[in-house]
Order: C-alpha cells, then structure tokens, then sequence
C-alpha cells in the first residue's frame, strides 16, 4: 500500500509511471525523493507543478549528503532555486562546504538566487553568439551545430533557463535562415566535407538576401528580370516585406496562428514590414464579420499589420493586366462549363486558340456583363506542376461586392490574383503552404508573362492537431447540427474558440516557435498546445478558490465571534506579487470529493480520525459528526478547528470557500473520441459520428471565493487544485461564468 502512495506521489512530481517505479526498485532514493516531497507539499500544496518535480527528482537522485536535503528542498520549494543550473551549483556548494554551518549569503550568492534573467538579455546573448557566426551559418545552413550557439550565450547568462535559450536560438535561427529546405533536411556527411563550389557557399545567403531573387532554385529568368529586381530595390530599399493574405470567409484556426507567427515574426526579426491583405475576390461566401475578426485575430496574437489591403484595391489594375494578357496571346475567353473543367484528365479547352481580337470583345462582355455566370471564364495559357491546364483568371459572378458594390460582375481567381497583387506591394518573401506548390509555376509565369517584379514563393508544412477538424465547411455542419453553439465554441481550433476558452495568444505563439518551420506538414498532440498555454497561465493567472461540487462544513468551535479576513498570495511561489482577501466564516464549503467516510487506502483528505488542513488559513479541521438527510444522502459536515501549529501536521491542505459567489463553470472535453476524425479508415461513419458525448459539462451552481467578483471577461485564474479557468463573455451583472482552459496538468488518461 506504501508502494501505490509513492507511487501516486512519484507520478504527481512528472514523473512517468515506468519511471516511477523504477524509482521505487531503489530504496535510498525513493525515501529521498519522498522525504523531498513530502517537505516540498508543505509550502506548495498537494500539487507540485512538473518543474518543480523535476528538480526534486535531479536532487533527490545527486545528492551524496543528506544532510542538506531539507535545506536545498526548502530553496526548491520557495523557487528560490528554479532552474538546472542553480541546482548543479547548489550541489557543487554542498559538495564542496561539508562543515556546518552553511553562509547561506554565499550559498545564494555562488547559486544565483535572485538573479532574474529576463527574455531580453537572452534575446541580446543568442543574437551576439549568432552574429558572431553569421557567416559560417549562412553557408551551412541548419546542419551549423547549434549547441555552439546555445553553449557561447550560457557562458554569458549562467543563470538562464537553458529551454527559454534553446527556444530562442530556434527563433532567431529560422528568421535568419527561414524555413528547411530539401537540403537541410538530409543527413549531414560524416566524411570531411568538400570545399564548397562558390555558387553553392552563396545559395544558403542568398535565400534571404533581397533583390537577388533569380538566385532561387526554380526563378525564371526573362530579359527583364534584372531591370525589374533594381527598380524593386530602389522602391523598398533593400527591406524585407511578407503579407499574411488570408481569405475573408471563415474564422481562423490554430493553423493560422502559426502562419501568422511565420509571416509577420519573419518581417520583424529582419527589421522588415507585413501587410495584412484580404484575398477578397469571392464576395459569395465573403461577410463582414469574417474581416473584423480575422483583423482582432491578428492584434490578438500581438502583432501590427504595416498596412491592411484588400485584393480588390487592385481590381482595376488587375483587369487592365488581364487585357495586356489577352492581347500577348497568353489568355483566350473559354465557355466549357465547370463540370467540364474538373477531374485529373478535363478536355482540351476548343476556344484555346480563338484570335486575340475575338477574346477581347467577349472579355469585355463578360465585364458588361452579357453572360450569365458560368457560361464564360477567362483562362490563362500554360500548364501547372500538377498538370493542370490553362487555369482560369475571371469568372463572372452577379454577387454585389462589400467594397466595390456593383462595378463588378467578374471576378479574378485566386491563381490570377494572388502573385499580382504580391507583385504590386512589392513582397519580398511570398510564404505560403505546401499545398500552393502545385501553383509556384503559374505565380513565376503570369509575373514574367505581363513583365512586372516577380517576388519568390516558398512553401512550408502546414500545422494540424490531432481531434481536431478546422474546415470551414465542417465547422458549419458541427453548429448546424448543434453540436457546437458557434466559430467560437472553446471546444474548436479556432483561434476565437481559443481565446474564449481563456488560451494566452503568448502561450499560441510559443507553441508555434517549439513546432518550427519545416517543408512537411507537422499533426501535433494537442496536449503539446495545453502545456504551452499551462507555462504562461502559471506565470500570469492569479489564484483563487472554487467549489465544484460542494459539501457544506460547519465548524463548531469557530474562533472568533465574526469571520476573519484570510491574506491569500496571489502567487503563493512570489509574494512580491501581491495578495487577495476572503472570509473565512464557520460555514464553509469542500469538494464533496474531499471527504470520505470510508476512505479506500491511500485517501488523505478528510475522513473519521484523520484531520486536514484548509488552505492559507493556518488550521486543521477534524470530523466530529456527519448529518444526513432522509434519502441517507450527505447534506453537512460537523468538525472542529485547531491551529495547524499546535498539533500533529495533517497529511494534507485542501481549499475550501465561504461566503462564496455562486457561478457557472463550464468543463471541456475533447471535441471528438479519435485523432483523426476525418479519416473514413479510423471512423467510417464520419467526423459527425465521432462527437465526445462528454465534450462539455456545465456546473450551474459552482462556488467561488468572493476575491474573483470584480472579473471581467476574458481575465483570467488558477483555481487552487483544479485548473486554469477564465471568465466567459456570456457572464452578466447577476452571475458569472467561467470556462475550464486546461486543467492544472497533462491528463494521464488522454493519449
């Protein structure tokens, strides 16, 4: 029974289960690290956050004199000491001062206690180690050794957290570099490398290098190419420019995010500029709201659009080029229809080689609108790598336009529009996903065809989640059905959804520099998100205490006539950062989970004989009576109150609530049973076939300590013991509503 207690213990701290027990298999140091943990729980609670546990455990299994152990735990469990480093310099310190007693302003001295290391000095440390290599990393590329890199900016910042330097080097790298190609993805050779031939030594530089586009691999050249980079040059000055050109008619999704992050973190790092563009060339499935919430979208994840455009501020000059393709025999007018157009192997069109003069009359009726939609496009003359031929340009459609009204009743596609319009804004950098690699060739076509700047397309690996679906079209059917109640449902991916559910956008935008930028598409878990989101939740939501399920404790020998005021820290690891009052009355409120009558073995709440403690008051509660009602159902606990000083330590704190708010909480679940529910292989009946019945669970009457009564929406809070919760925008003056973000860690039960 001791083995299982330890065990849940030992798994509490991070630890895995098989690690867990091959840590019980030896005796001296699980009765290290349990002597460690168990000290580490009377400061920290009964959850100890896995970083903690993690350096219990480096200390635990390290330490030769034990002695010392409660005096390093004591630093631990304070976070005085609460990184790697300071914990091998502490143990180095005892190492090397084995007579009592220890200079605890040395020891924290030669330990960095009280150093703060903030992000800025290490962004300062990886950009000096990086400069400092620049020319070697531009040739090699990613196959650089970059511990070299994350070694020199430790030498400098001995205290830094190595994962917050290791991070940054992988964000400074890919700005520098940008995304993995082909050949930075092969093994590097073990043999002694060839010298390298001088185009190949320039090919890594060039790829960031602004005006020497033609260097690409796969850059058509024309006569004019030259002429144009140096016009561009003298319009930019040399600076880089991307665009983050989404589509006006859905929401936008965890995959955004991390397009979001690529295009506008790329600009910044390289002192460049990222224009938001709407690609609105479909006034169809185009609405308003779709704009006003993918632009809060992007300010939300911390980011300033250089300018926000539109497709359509160019539909004029588009037109004009359209023409100009006409007249150089490089566009005809077709009438196939668009059931004939589809499939791998569609017929030959038989108006490709109708006479130019014809092809402007009917382009020019198409603009007057003398044909009906469908019964005539205009297509461009070539062949994309995926063999599809003469791709079209304009088709008509009679939809009044929510910027351009009704001047228009043909409208250019998005293979026409998209180079075009990164042509005009001069875009240095054309980043896209690698599904768009099929279109690289028309985009180089139709610039070099209507000569005008050709910017370079590169492509990247999208970003997905597993038990996820992000289509727009299926996000429909999910709240058609009602199986959601909108975009903005928490139980989604889409960044709106993830924002109501209470993710920081730090916490979005941290996840989306650990995936990285890579040419294949990456699925992560995504409970690799939650951890992203926990890491700042735990830095930033202040704590406070919640009742889900309530059991009412009246204590009988309250000590004071009145209620007393409890200071609670906002952040019990750093009390520098303030406090929150609640009362502590003789009514309060458990979890009805933290009582048993008949405890099963290894239960350490409350229970006959065995007390617990009520957190941050200083007392021990201990059961003297149980009141039933008539269906033998529990309705009240009858204890009694001693100081925690002035008796045996109890085996553990709870919170607890009185003269609490009643609120609503709202617990979420995975949206659907399987990784890919989109995969007919692993659910054939469809993703609508594989909703999580238990994907939402709404407390109607949780209660919450008064601290949280001021809440507005969206602010945010750890509810001791229970998890991450922020505050609805459903909550109104008589109640308010909270949604469960994540809970305090990862789920062992979740795959």
């Amino acid at each position: 029974m001791a083995a299982l207690d330890s065990l849940s213990l030992f798994t509490g701290l991070g630890l895995s289960e098989q690690k867990a027990r091959e840590t019980l298999k030896n005796q001296t140091l699980s009765a290290q690290l349990r002597e460690a943990a168990t000290q580490a729980q009377q400061t920290l609670g009964s959850t100890i956050d896995k970083a903690t546990g993690t350096l219990l455990y480096g200390l635990a299994s390290r330490l030769r004199d034990t002695r010392r152990l409660s005096f390093l735990v004591s630093y631990i469990a304070s976070k005085k000491i609460h990184t790697e480093p300071q914990l091998s310099a502490a143990l180095e310190y005892v190492r090397s001062h084995p007579l009592d007693p220890i200079d605890a302003a040395d020891f924290e001295q030669e330990c960095g206690v009280g150093v703060t290391v903030t992000p800025e000095q290490i962004e300062e440390a990886v950009e000096a180690a990086i400069n400092k290599h620049r020319p070697q990393l531009l040739v090699e590329r990613y196959h650089f050794n970059m511990g070299l890199l994350m070694g020199e900016a430790r030498a400098v910042l001995k205290w830094a957290d190595g994962k917050m330097i290791k991070n940054e080097v992988d964000m400074q790298v890919l700005h520098l570099l940008g995304p993995k190609m082909e050949a930075d993805l092969e093994k590097k050779p073990k043999v002694a490398k060839a010298r390298l031939e001088e185009t190949d030594r320039r090919r890594a530089k060039d790829v960031i290098e602004n005006g020497e586009n033609y260097k690409t691999p796969g850059y058509v050249m024309t006569p004019h190419t030259m002429n144009l980079l140096k016009q561009h040059l003298e319009i930019t000055g040399g600076q880089v420019r991307t665009r983050f050109p989404p589509e006006p008619n859905g929401i936008l999704h965890i995959g955004h995010a991390k397009a979001i992050n690529f295009n506008f973190g790329y600009a910044k790092a390289n002192n460049g500029i990222c224009f938001l563009r709407f690609d609105d060339t479909n006034p169809e499935k185009e609405e308003a709201k779709f704009f006003t919430a993918i632009y809060d979208m992007v300010a939300w994840l911390g980011y300033t659009p250089y300018r926000v455009t539109y497709a359509s501020d160019y539909f004029d000059q588009l037109y004009a080029w359209a023409v100009e393709l006409i007249r150089r025999g490089l566009a005809y007018v077709c009438h196939q229809r668009g059931e004939e157009l589809k499939g791998h192997n569609p017929l030959p069109s038989p108006w490709r080689d109708r006479p130019m003069e014809e092809s402007l009359l009917l382009f020019e009726a198409m603009r007057k609108g003398k044909f009906s939609e469908g019964e005539a496009t205009l297509r461009m003359k070539l062949v994309m790598e995926d063999g599809k031929m003469d791709p079209v340009a304009y088709r008509v459609k009679y939809t009044p336009h929510h910027r351009t009204g009704d001047k228009w009743c043909i409208y250019p596609t998005y293979d026409y529009t998209h180079c075009l319009c990164d042509s005009i804004e001069h875009i240095t950098h054309s980043l896209c996903t690698k599904e768009f690699q099929a279109r690289r060739s028309s985009y180089f076509w139709l610039c070099n065809a209507l000569d005008v700047y050709c910017p370079v397309q590169w492509e990247y690996g999208r970003l997905n989640l597993h038990y996820a679906v992000v289509s727009k079209r299926k996000i429909l059917q999910l709240v058609a059905t009602g199986a959601v109640r909108d975009w903005d449902d928490p139980r989604l991916f889409t960044l709106t959804a993830l924002r109501r559910r209470g993710f920081p956008p730090e916490g979005i935008n941290n996840f989306c520099a650990r995936v990285g930028v890579t040419v294949a598409q990456t699925t992560m878990e995504p409970h690799l998100l939650e951890a992203c989101v926990r890491d700042v939740l735990n830095d930033t939501a202040p704590r406070a205490m919640a009742v889900l399920e309530s059991l009412r404790v009246i204590i009988t020998n309250f000590p004071s006539a009145k209620s007393l005021d409890i200071q609670v820290p906002n952040f019990p690891g750093d009390e520098t950062k303030g406090f929150h009052q609640v009362p502590f009355a003789p009514i309060v409120f458990i979890e009805r989970t933290d009582f048993k009558e008949e405890p099963e073995p290894g239960f350490k709440r409350l229970a006959w004989g065995q007390p617990v403690g009520l957190r941050h008051t200083g007392y021990v509660i201990e059961l003297q009576r149980v009141v039933k009602g008539p269906s033998g159902c529990i309705e009240n606990l009858e204890v009694t109150c001693r100081r925690a000083d002035a008796g045996e330590k109890p085996k553990a704190f709870i919170h607890w609530v009185s003269q609490p708010l009643t609120c609503e909480v709202r617990l979420y679940e995975r949206l659907f049973q399987h990784k890919n529910p989109e995969d007919p292989t692993e659910v054939p009946g469809g993703f609508l076939s594989d909703l999580n019945p238990a994907s939402l669970r709404v407390v109607e009457a949780a209660l919450v300590d008064c601290s949280v009564a001021l809440a507005k929406p969206f602010n945010k809070f750890q509810f001791e013991r229970l998890g991450y919760f922020s505050v609805d925008p459903d909550s109104h003056q008589g109640k308010l509503v909270f949604n469960r973000t994540v809970t305090l860690k990862e789920d062992p039960g979740k795959v």
